[in-house]
């Protein structure tokens, strides 16, 4: 124990942190006026004290005191200082050799940061369920990354417990679900509708009928991925379709959705996806829409209140804003 003290006191003062390092740290503020930094980087330019106050519109007196408190509280004097103006000495030339990446370095941090709050950069992480293929998700995200083109967008697939999970890890910053009801430790916010589509092959007989409904789904063979939305899919069909009389035939395959869909076309069992499926041409496969207003599913967007990106932040602000626009574009067919 005495041992491994020791070596934390050894590392400690050879590598001290930085705000124990020697750099004259005072009590209240720097050691020296920043801006007599300015004034130096000015006067090694201009080789004149009158030229940099008349540069800066400044008193020359400023520039001058400044400029000697500065080398008073680092002990060197930067300027030969004649009749003629003033030049930088080797000890001023090898000061701002050494202060000047220091000096950019500062810079880019505050532009950094600067630009994050501003949300001219930064990283929204979003998890999906269904498919960008096209409606109001693909469309607002693709908005967004035009409007805010320094801002890098990773979409992530998955499942809803999954992206909870990375949500109140904060690996994960929004994500789109289906349904509107409240989440533990989250804020919700319902952005837009899809209708409940069934798909099927284009060789069953259903594929002839425009619109379907529940009792013409009865008898049928539902197939669902294992993997998200599979278990969701099959809860709602149980939902929506099981009485005391029938329970609905489902069967679980080890694929992914896109497969699945294949599957359907070449006639395995038919199954439900969301509306955004309707933008996807699969050989062989309808889709049909489910005409009930119960199968009209809200859509939402979930994220941390605890949160504070501010690209995350404006994204749910483009949302909003995003969602009046698109309600408007529907009701006056646009």
């Amino acid at each position: 124990m005495e041992q491994e003290y020791q070596g934390r006191l050894k590392s400690r003062v050879n590598n001290p942190p930085s705000w124990e390092r020697p750099v004259q740290w005072p009590e209240t503020g720097l050691p020296f006026d920043l801006r007599a930094v300015r004034y130096v980087l000015a006067a090694a330019e201009l080789l004149s004290f009158s030229k940099v106050a008349l540069a800066l519109d400044i008193k020359v007196s400023t520039v001058s005191r400044s400029i000697r408190d500065l080398e008073d509280s680092i002990g060197v004097s930067l300027f030969e200082r004649t009749t003629m103006g003033v030049r930088l000495t080797d000890a001023g030339s090898r000061f701002l050799d050494d202060i000047l990446p220091a000096i950019f370095q500062i810079e880019n941090a505050i532009h950094h940061a600067g630009s994050a709050g501003r949300v001219e950069e930064g990283v929204v992480r979003i998890g999906i369920l269904t498919t960008l293929a096209g409606g109001f998700l693909r469309d607002v995200i693709a908005g967004y990354r035009q409007e805010f083109d320094g801002v890098r967008l990773q979409i992530r697939d998955g499942g809803r417990r999954e992206h909870l999970r990375a949500i109140r890890a904060r690996d994960l910053d929004i994500a789109f679900f289906t349904g509107n009801g409240a989440i533990d430790d989250c804020d919700l916010l319902e952005l837009w509708q899809e209708r409940v589509h069934v798909a099927i092959s284009a060789a069953h007989p259903l594929a002839r009928e425009p619109e379907l409904d529940w009792p013409q789904l009865k008898g049928e063979r539902f197939i669902v991925p294992s993997q998200e939305p599979g278990p969701e899919v099959h809860d709602y069909i149980i939902r929506r379709i099981a009485d005391y009389s029938t329970y609905p035939d489902i069967g679980f395959r080890p694929v992914l959705l896109e497969t699945l869909m294949h599957l359907v076309a070449m006639g395995e069992g038919i199954t439900l996806v969301s509306e955004g499926w309707t933008r996807i041409a699969c050989p062989d496969l309808v889709l049909r829409p489910l005409t009930s207003a119960e199968d009209i599913v809200p859509m939402s967007a979930v994220w941390s209140p605890q949160n504070d990106n501010p690209a995350m932040r404006r994204f749910i602000s483009f949302a909003r804003s995003f969602q009046r626009q698109w309600r408007r574009a529907v009701a006056t067919g646009g």
